[in-house]
C-alpha cells in the first residue's frame, strides 16, 4: 500500500514500497495473520467452548478437537482467585507431590532443564520452590487466564515470536470459536468451517501462549481435508500451523499446496513470505511480498513487506510502509497491531520517546493490547523509567507468559537489584523452561527459545545444542546470531565469529546483534572491530538490554584501559 498517492509505479522498490495491485482481487473469504512469524520476538481472548451436541447422533465439533472443554472450565480466573485456588485446602501442595493437573487431564511435571538453571555451569537450584509457579503456568496456558481482548502478537525484544492471526469472524476469538463450534454442530460436514475452526486454534495459541491448541488445530484441518480433499482454506490452516510450530519448511510446502489451489489465497500468501523469511531465503521472500502486494494488498501484507526491508536495513522504507499500513487501518486491532510494530521499529533505532507515541496509539486503540504493554515498558526502561517499566511487565507476564517478556522481566529485576530481586529473576527464568516443555508437548520446535535465553540465563550447553539444532534447520540472521551467542557463552569464541559476523551481513539495524559481535571479537583479539561493534550497539539502541547494554559499556572501557 506504499504510495497509494502516486499513481506512477517506480522500479526502485526501497522508494516505493508495495506498488497497487495490477490486477482486480477475487472477493475475500479468508482472514490472515497480520503479523509475521518474527524472529526477533518483538507468539488474549476469553475463550468459549460449546457443551454437548444440541441433538445425539451430530457430530460433536470435538470429535478431531479433543481439547475443547464445557465453558465452565475454561473461565478466565483472576491473580487474586489463582493464588487462593493455590492455598486452599493444601492442593497446591498436593499438586507439587503428584504433578500438576491441566484441565485438560494431562500431567505437568517440571522439566528437567530447571534443576540445571542458574545463569551457567555448575551452578543448580531446588526445583522445589518453582513447582508451584510451573502449576500456575500449566494453569495460565491450558485454563484461559489470558483473557485480554484481541490482539495479535507484536514483537518482543528478548524472544522470537510467531505473529498472531487477525480475528477469523470479527468481534471476540472467543466468541468467533464458539460460534464456529455451534455451527458445526449443526453442520458436522461443512469442511470450510472444519477449516476455519482450526484456524481459530492456531490463533489462540499464538495469542494466548497456549501450545496445547495446536494439536486441537491439527485435528480440525485433517477433518476438513478428510471432508474435501485438497481444500485450499484447510491447506492454507496448515501453512499457518507450521509456521507457528517453527516448521518452516513445511510451512512453505503447505503454502505452495494452496496457493496451486487459489493464487489469491491471503493466508497463504502471507505464510509463504513467512516461511522464506524464517528460512533465511531473504531475496525469495522479498519477491514473494511483491506477489502478494500485487495480488491481494493489505494490512497482513503490508507489514510483511515492511519486515523484509527492515531485514535489509532498510528502516526508511519499512517505517513509510507502516505508517501508510496504519493510515489506511480501520479496525481497532489493526491499529494496535501496526502501531505497535512502528513502535518496535523506532525502539530498535534507540527513538524511545517517538516509541512511546505509537505504543499510547496502539492502547488508545485497545488498552490491553499486551505486545504494546510490553513494548512500551522496554522503552520505558530504555528511558529511564524502571519501576513503571517493571509494572508493566509483571503484568504481561501474568496473563502472556511466553519466553520474550519473562526473561525481559528477570533482567529488570536483576538490573535493579533490589531486596529478593535475584531470586525474582531466577523465577521468570525457571518459568521460561517451563513454557518451553510444554511448547514441546504441543509440537512446537522450541530450539530457539531455549538458546536464547539459557545462553544468559541458564544451561550453556543446553543453549549450544539447541543453537545448533536450530541452525542445522535454517540459516537465518537470527538463528546465525543464537548459535553465535552459544558458541561464545560456552568458551568458542573463535568458532562464534563467523556466525556473529553473518547476524550482521544483511544490514539489520540490531543492538543486541551488535553487541554480541562486539563481545566475541574482544575475546578473538580483534581490539579494534570490538570497539567499533559494541561502540555502534550503544549509539544505536543504549537501552537495548538492561544487562546487555552495562555489559557493552564496562567492555568498551576495558578496551579504551587497554589502548
Amino acid at each position: 500500500m506504499a504510495r497509494r498517492d502516486d499513481p506512477t509505479p517506480s522500479n526502485d522498490e526501497h522508494a516505493t514500497g508495495p506498488t497497487p495491485p495490477p490486477e482486480p482481487q477475487p472477493p475475500e473469504h479468508d482472514r490472515v495473520p497480520a503479523a509475521p512469524p518474527r524472529e526477533d520476538h518483538r507468539e488474549h481472548p476469553h475463550e468459549d467452548t460449546p457443551a454437548a451436541p444440541a441433538e445425539r447422533g451430530a457430530e460433536d465439533p470435538r470429535d478431531g478437537d479433543p481439547g475443547a472443554e464445557d465453558p465452565r472450565d475454561d473461565a478466565p480466573a483472576t491473580p487474586a482467585e489463582r493464588k487462593a485456588e493455590g492455598s486452599q485446602d493444601g492442593t497446591a501442595a498436593a499438586t507439587r507431590e503428584r504433578g500438576a493437573e491441566d484441565p485438560r487431564g494431562n500431567t505437568v511435571t517440571a522439566p528437567a532443564s530447571l534443576d540445571r538453571r542458574g545463569g551457567g555451569k555448575g551452578r543448580r537450584r531446588r526445583w522445589g520452590p518453582m513447582a508451584g509457579m510451573v502449576v500456575l503456568l500449566a494453569v495460565v496456558m491450558t485454563g484461559s487466564a489470558l483473557t485480554v481482548g484481541a490482539a495479535r502478537d507484536g514483537r518482543g525484544a528478548a524472544g522470537h515470536a510467531a505473529g498472531a492471526p487477525e480475528p477469523l469472524l470479527g468481534g471476540s476469538r472467543g466468541a468467533d470459536v464458539a460460534s464456529l463450534q455451534a455451527h458445526l454442530r449443526a453442520q458436522p460436514k461443512d469442511h470450510g468451517g472444519w477449516a476455519a475452526l482450526g484456524l481459530a486454534y492456531v490463533e489462540e495459541a499464538r495469542t494466548k501462549g497456549d501450545p496445547a491448541r495446536y494439536p486441537q488445530a491439527e485435528k480440525a484441518l485433517a477433518r476438513s481435508l478428510e471432508l474435501a480433499p485438497g481444500n485450499e482454506q484447510a491447506l492454507a490452516g496448515r501453512a499457518a500451523l507450521a509456521a507457528a510450530r517453527h516448521d518452516f519448511a513445511g510451512a512453505l510446502a503447505q503454502a505452495d499446496q494452496a496457493l496451486k489451489q487459489n493464487p489469491y489465497s491471503e493466508r497463504a500468501l502471507c505464510s509463504r513470505i513467512d516461511a522464506l523469511v524464517e528460512l533465511g531465503r531473504y531475496d525469495e521472500a522479498s519477491e514473494a511480498a511483491d506477489t502478494a502486494d500485487a495480488r491481494r494488498p493489505g494490512v497482513p501484507v503490508f507489514t510483511r513487506y515492511a519486515y523484509v526491508r527492515e531485514l535489509r536495513g532498510d528502516v526508511t522504507t519499512a517505517r513509510r510502509v507502516l505508517e501508510q499500513a496504519l493510515a489506511s487501518a480501520t479496525a481497532r486491532g489493526d491499529i494496535a497491531y501496526v502501531a505497535t510494530q512502528l513502535g518496535q521499529l523506532a525502539w530498535n533505532q534507540g527513538e524511545y520517546k517517538e516509541a512511546l507515541g505509537h505504543y499510547a496509539r496502539a492502547l488508545a486503540a485497545d488498552d490491553g493490547y499486551l505486545p504494546a504493554l510490553e513494548g512500551r515498558a522496554r522503552a520505558r526502561a530504555a528511558s529511564g523509567d524502571r519501576a513503571d517499566a517493571v509494572r508493566d511487565l509483571e503484568d504481561v507476564v501474568s496473563r502472556y507468559p511466553l519466553p520474550g517478556p519473562l526473561v525481559e522481566l528477570g533482567e529488570l529485576y536483576e538490573a535493579r537489584a533490589a531486596t529478593g530481586d535475584r531470586a525474582k529473576a531466577e523465577n521468570q527464568y525457571a518459568l521460561v523452561d517451563a513454557w518451553i516443555a510444554l511448547a514441546r508437548a504441543g509440537g512446537v520446535n522450541a530450539d530457539l527459545d531455549t538458546a536464547l535465553a539459557a545462553a544468559d540465563h541458564g544451561d550453556t550447553g543446553a543453549a549450544l545444542r539447541a543453537a545448533r539444532a536450530e541452525w542445522a534447520r535454517r540459516h537465518t540472521v537470527h538463528t546465525a546470531d543464537a548459535l553465535a551467542w552459544a558458541l561464545y557463552r560456552n568458551g568458542r569464541a573463535q568458532e562464534a565469529l563467523p556466525h556473529a559476523r553473518q547476524a550482521t551481513a544483511t544490514g539489520y539495524r540490531n543492538a543486541a546483534f551488535l553487541y554480541h559481535r562486539g563481545m566475541i571479537e574482544r575475546a578473538t583479539g580483534h581490539d579494534d572491530d570490538a570497539r567499533t561493534h559494541l561502540t555502534a550497539a550503544l549509539r544505536l539502541n543504549p537501552g537495548f538490554s538492561p544487562l546487555g547494554a552495562r555489559a557493552a559499556r564496562t567492555a568498551l572501557k576495558s578496551l579504551e584501559a587497554a589502548r
